[in-house]
């Protein structure tokens, strides 16, 4: 649906050379909902506008749904960016306008008949649960009824893709949950690829299928949010994902742990699905001759798939602990040695 292949975007600042992006490659799935996250300063609003290209790269290759965009001429790529709808952090609405003439005004803008307008932005605002504001400004929205009437005008088009340009940064939790669920039931209905850019950890886990993270203008890691949540790699993943897991361990508990016995370990345990609610440590127990200690556990969510988070302390013979581990390896998502505070192999 969207490839984006080497994607470099430099910026003259004064005599300055400054590289926004510096060789970005992202797939994304039709019907996916892809996330970038990423710290300010990341990049990731200049990528998320490579895709319709409102920032045209410097070199590198956008191709969304099989069409070369970078190849087009200026009338067949104002056609193809109809199929790619985005909103914004700060909704860009028409103060002027009512929430009808809000969302109404792209369709008038494309020439389309009146009756047809009224019909479609009334399904529109019924869809995103503004039928009774069609008639109110946008000084008289909450900030999540401006959003609404943003993702409302978003649709107007028709798109084949939703791209959210930090949608919810601006909204208090409760309402960005609102906002979320509204996006996840667009793209149930309609299989709309939504690509958004956020600094949330939890707007990641809550929606996404798939997520990159960006860093000084570079993907450092990506794939689906379950492998990345389980697995990370990278220490900005790490830190990201600390908001929602917080396992940590203390340094003078590892020093502990390490003083214990040369074949004592901690281990950071990753169930997923099904295996969360399995007996594994029971079964650790009751076949091999080691000692084990819960350090830390946790259990969340990931967009309707449990994964659980434990930190576990194995001690024992050698051989023992080593084939414990490797029963634990066998038998859930993902194992890792925690090697330091906070780090693991």
């Amino acid at each position: 649906m969207i490839q984006l292949t080497d994607i470099h975007k430099s910026y003259t600042v004064g005599n300055k050379q400054v590289q926004a992006l510096k060789g970005v490659t992202l797939n994304v799935e039709k019907g996916q909902i892809f996330g970038v996250i990423g710290f300010s300063g990341a990049g990731k609003s200049t990528l998320l506008r490579t895709i319709n290209l409102l920032e045209k790269p410097t070199s590198g290759s956008v191709v969304v749904n099989g069409q070369n965009m970078l190849s087009l001429k200026e009338k067949d790529l104002r056609n193809a960016r109809k199929k790619i709808g985005i909103i914004f952090q700060h909704f860009n609405l028409l103060s002027s306008y009512n929430v009808f003439d809000n969302v109404a005004e792209i369709l008038r803008m494309n020439r389309v008949p009146k009756d047809v307008i009224k019909k479609k932005v009334e399904d529109l605002l019924r869809l995103v649960g503004l039928e009774d504001k069609a008639n109110s400004y946008p000084s008289q929205l909450s900030g999540g009824q401006k959003q609404r009437v943003g993702i409302a005008r978003a649709l107007a088009t028709d798109p084949e893709i939703l791209l959210c340009d930090e949608a919810t940064s601006a909204l208090d939790p409760q309402t960005t949950e609102s906002i979320l669920e509204l996006l996840l039931d667009i793209n149930r209905k309609f299989n709309l690829t939504i690509v958004l850019i956020t600094h949330e950890m939890q707007v990641i886990k809550k929606i996404c299928d798939n997520v990159a993270i960006m860093e000084n203008g570079v993907v450092i890691e990506q794939g689906s949010v379950l492998d990345i949540f389980s697995n990370p790699q990278q220490q900005t993943t790490k830190n990201f994902i600390k908001t929602i897991f917080d396992d940590n361990v203390p340094s003078e508990i590892v020093d502990n742990i390490k003083q214990s016995g040369p074949a004592a370990k901690i281990l950071r345990v990753a169930f997923r699905g099904d295996a969360a609610l399995d007996p594994v440590l029971g079964t650790l127990s009751a076949r091999f001759p080691v000692s084990t200690n819960l350090l830390y556990g946790s259990i969340t969510s990931i967009k309707g798939t449990a994964l659980g988070i434990l930190l576990l302390h194995i001690s024992g013979e050698e051989k023992d602990v080593e084939a414990g581990i490797q029963f634990l390896r066998d038998s859930v998502y993902n194992v890792d040695i925690v090697s330091r505070e906070g780090g693991s192999n």
